[in-house]
């Protein structure tokens, strides 16, 4: 690729850099160290800049987009502060594996090192929650720097990459060179593998009697959501989906068992106890799946494929490990499985799927109405999702409205669910929605918040009204720190210390919403939900906030205790479902 020989700034080679790297919108904040590069982005015709209110929200804002549109999200802030309002969402994007780029502006380098006014080493503080991370002191650096920073974010095992630059290599002249390939020696993720391991893990399935796919998020993030279907309806092998994995596998299928773990259902979590065999494709048996990993689905054989070798052991020990892109891993498995068929070689799950069909039967998804007729927030986000349909995108805050959406919205397609999983993060859900509407304008986009999610971000309505990106906001106000209550409820005798958000006076959300130049709308009755939410819909000039005014003391269920055994999983307060014996 021919490139210009004339002398720019650094600040214009960065902006250049990202117009190379075809990003397309980037979220920040300008401040005194990054300002040179503000300047040119101004004359940029490729690349968009959104203004938020809070660079936490631009950092979220990437991860929205990257999750909604599978491409790499981009933000920007300033040194010091700027940089480590940054680190949440960073460590967000770490965890969830999203592929992310942060770009921060650092003091001069003359003054690194020297507690210069707003320098913080940005480098150093997320050394632990980057794929990588950049010093670029050099002007003629940065083309090369942003360049491999968007080739690890997206290859391999995606992730956030940081690029801190000194405002002296901003403000140098330099010329731009933007590299033709990009040669890490030392990164090379394995993408295919190994031909061994797969015909162990085809002969381990036909073999097994009880066997389940376990399947997280890292079959959305290598976009194998159609080799999965091959795979499960080849197999005819349940599937769970993790909270991370909601979409991957559509939910009408009758193979789908639900979510597994903490708030799964009832036969996904007993699947998994009962199996003898594992497939965990993309999933890292996270504590909230396991519960007490030493109890965690004591009679089964686990082959465990990702792209990222240090997960395979880390905490459950692969009996067959294998490191491969999860679509490929599947098409090989695929294959491997129909050479078993071919010679006779077919599982025979028939008992097994009786005994699931008893547990689906006998412990469904279900929820009470308040009985003294107030609002159930299960059954507003259930009709959200039933009046929207399966191609809305839907971005949760966390807590209990992240359960219940993961629990009780239907979802048919990848990327359609968007939420803080691995960390958890409380106001991931207005700046996340904010990203994927942009990523995916014509898409209906929804937060599911709560009232103390909603608190900490909400200004980023704002952004939202002034860029015309008309999300639309669920808010499942039960005047509490809802999920916090639920175990003051369970665990520490009814003693609510510091949960009660009084969002049932104050704010007044309507206000707040019209505020910000916004739609506000109020809800308290079922009788009122579906005409509120149509009339939501209907509204796509501005930003829609409804204030769904909840029943304070609504439950998530099932529920597996932290640090309890599976086993243990609790259907209601005081009752748990009886394992047959002899499974």
């Amino acid at each position: 690729m021919s490139t210009s020989p004339e002398q720019i700034t650094g600040a214009q080679s960065l902006i250049r850099s990202l117009e190379y790297a075809n990003a397309d919108v980037v979220f920040g904040i300008p401040g005194g160290a990054i300002l040179p590069a503000y300047d040119p982005l101004m004359d940029s015709t490729k690349v968009r800049h959104i203004l938020v209110r809070h660079e936490q929200a631009a950092g979220h804002a990437a991860e929205g987009y990257a999750a909604a549109t599978g491409r790499v999200g981009v933000c920007m802030a300033t040194s010091g502060p700027g940089a480590t309002n940054l680190v949440t969402p960073i460590a967000d994007a770490h965890m969830d594996s999203v592929p992310m780029v942060a770009i921060t502006g650092q003091v001069p380098s003359s003054a690194i090192g020297t507690d210069a006014f707003q320098e913080a080493d940005i480098r150093g503080i997320t050394m632990p929650i980057t794929k990588h991370n950049y010093l670029v002191t050099n002007p003629d650096d940065i083309p090369r720097a942003v360049a491999e920073a968007f080739h690890v974010a997206a290859t391999g095992r995606p992730g956030p990459v940081l690029v801190d630059v000194s405002k002296d290599a901003l403000q140098a002249m330099t010329t731009f060179d933007w590299p033709t390939d990009v040669a890490l020696p030392g990164y090379h993720p394995v993408t295919k593998p190994h031909n061994k391991q797969i015909r162990e893990a085809a002969r381990l399935i036909s073999e097994a009697k009880r066997p389940v796919l376990y399947v997280g998020g890292g079959v959305i993030r290598a976009n194998a959501s159609g080799e999965l279907m091959e795979l499960a309806s080849l197999t005819g092998i349940p599937v769970v989906t993790t909270l991370m994995a909601r979409g991957v596998f559509p939910d009408s299928h009758p193979q789908n068992l639900g979510m597994p773990g903490m708030h799964g259902t009832v036969s996904a979590v007993g699947a998994l106890q009962k199996s003898d065999l594992i497939i965990a494709i993309g999933a890292r048996f996270d504590d909230r799946v396991t519960g007490k990993l030493s109890s965690f689905a004591p009679g089964a054989t686990v082959v465990h494929a990702d792209i990222d070798p240090a997960e395979i052991s880390k905490n459950r020990t692969a009996d067959v490990p294998i490191v491969g892109d999860a679509a490929e891993v599947m098409r090989e498995l695929v294959a491997a499985v129909r050479e078993e068929q071919n010679a006779g070689r077919v599982g025979d799950y028939a008992a097994w799927w009786v005994t699931i069909d008893r547990w689906r039967d006998t412990y469904p998804l279900g929820y009470d109405a308040p009985a003294d007729g107030t609002l159930s927030p299960q059954y507003v986000i259930e009709r959200l999702g039933v009046l929207n349909g399966p191609d809305a995108i839907y971005a949760a805050g966390v807590g209990q409205h992240q359960m219940w959406g993961a629990q009780f919205i239907s979802y048919e397609n990848p990327r359609t669910w968007l939420n803080s999983g691995g960390l958890g993060t409380m106001g991931y859900a207005v700046p996340a929605a904010m990203g994927a509407k942009v990523g995916r304008p014509d898409a209906a986009v929804w937060a599911i918040d709560g009232d103390g999610c909603f608190q900490m971000t909400n200004q980023e309505l704002v952004t939202c009204a002034i860029n015309d990106i008309p999300i639309k906001v669920a808010l499942i106000n039960n005047s509490s720190l809802g999920m916090v209550r639920q175990w003051q409820t369970l665990f520490y005798n009814q003693r609510y210390s510091e949960t009660d958000l009084h969002s049932h006076r104050i704010p007044d959300f309507v206000k707040l919403a019209d505020a910000y130049g916004c739609h506000g709308l109020r809800c308290e009755s079922p009788e009122e939900v579906d005409a509120t939410i149509e009339k939501a819909m209907s509204m796509n000039d501005a930003p829609v906030v409804i204030d769904f005014v909840v029943h304070r003391d609504a439950m998530v269920w099932p529920m597996v205790a932290a640090g309890t055994s599976n086993d243990d999983i609790m259907v209601a307060r005081e009752m748990a479902p009886t394992w047959d014996s002899e499974e």
